[in-house]
């Protein structure tokens, strides 16, 4: 699936995105979310929304952000049926599955999540195999936004690129920009770093 196939199965008006990211604590759902959200707003000159809905625990708990993108004022801020739905925990996927709206794209960690055998419109990206060939299993969240992006084009890589080295440490910046263009490589060619 590439970003002409995924943009044409969406949802609502052409102009607006919704995007669920769930997971585990601990494993930077939140921050994807944000990242996501600065890039489209701060350097892509679009409008977004992001909310988060945290299990009990900050770290093992269920974990999901939700991100509303459009090039007009987003009216509601939460997904009410996701575009896109990317998955890194078994959990996240039996529960949140059922949100995301027929002809979907559906995103997962080939690796740490069991899809359907009969899903449709699917990337199985092995997520943190590709993290860890980049330097850090713990970036397994952007490659996972480099592949949203790269399948879908809602916002630009320049614009995520900004949105990492603005919003993480100058020291792993570099490991981001790597895994964020190893999951773009994935989405558009299907390699392996």
């Amino acid at each position: 699936m590439n970003a002409a196939t995924a943009g044409a199965a969406r949802n609502g008006t052409a102009s607006t995105w919704q995007i669920r990211i769930g997971g585990v604590g601990g494993q930077g759902i939140v921050l994807a979310s944000k990242l996501l959200g600065v890039a489209a707003s701060l350097y892509d000159g679009k409008e977004a929304v992001c909310t988060q809905v945290y299990g009990p625990e900050a770290r093992g708990g269920a974990a999901r952000s939700d991100v509303v993108i459009s090039e007009e004022p987003v009216d509601y801020p939460f997904v009410t049926e996701a575009d896109v739905l990317a998955v890194l925990f078994p959990e996240a996927y039996s529960k949140f599955r059922p949100r995301l709206r027929p002809g979907g794209l559906l995103i997962v960690d080939s690796q740490l999540v069991k899809a359907a055998d009969d899903e449709e419109n699917i990337i199985r990206i092995p997520a943190t195999k590709i993290a860890d060939a980049v330097g850090n299993r713990m970036a397994r969240n952007v490659v996972i936004l480099g592949c949203l992006i790269g399948s879908t084009g809602v916002v630009s890589r320049e614009a995520m690129v900004e949105a990492i080295r603005n919003n993480m440490k100058p020291k792993i910046v570099e490991l981001n920009i790597r895994a964020l263009d190893a999951g773009i490589r994935f989405a558009e060619t299907g390699e392996l770093p």
